[in-house]
């Protein structure tokens, strides 16, 4: 069964470059380039994963996945923090993601990712 991830990246090549990795496996992709738009996606898609990019512009990862996880029919959704920075599995935690994916993404890394907050929804 397809399910939709909504991807959030504010570089389009890695965009481009991670939604060809997902469509690859069979998923939906929607994609916002920054933290503001993948608020209103999440709301407005009710995807099935959120990967988000910690560092993105106006308003960072971390703070974006907390406004998410404070509203209600959101909070169920997992969210992945995207990141190229190694000390962050502190705040990702305190920040409500699901797990850390690291950059240069890695495509055995994503699928194990997306086979684990995936299979089984």
């Amino acid at each position: 069964m397809q399910k939709t991830v909504l991807l959030v990246e504010d570089f389009e090549d890695a965009r481009a470059m991670m939604r060809l990795m997902i469509e690859k496996h069979g998923h939906n992709v929607i994609e916002a380039a920054g933290a503001y738009e993948a608020i209103a996606k999440a709301e407005e898609f009710l995807p099935d994963l959120i990967l988000m990019d910690i560092g993105l512009p106006l308003l960072d990862g971390f703070s974006a996945t907390t406004l998410i996880k404070e509203l209600e029919h959101l909070d169920q959704i997992p969210i992945v923090a995207v990141t190229a920075f190694r000390n962050v599995q502190e705040q990702a935690d305190k920040a409500g993601c699901s797990g850390v994916l690291y950059k240069p993404v890695d495509m055995v890394e994503l699928e194990t990712m997306l086979n684990k907050h995936l299979k089984g929804h």
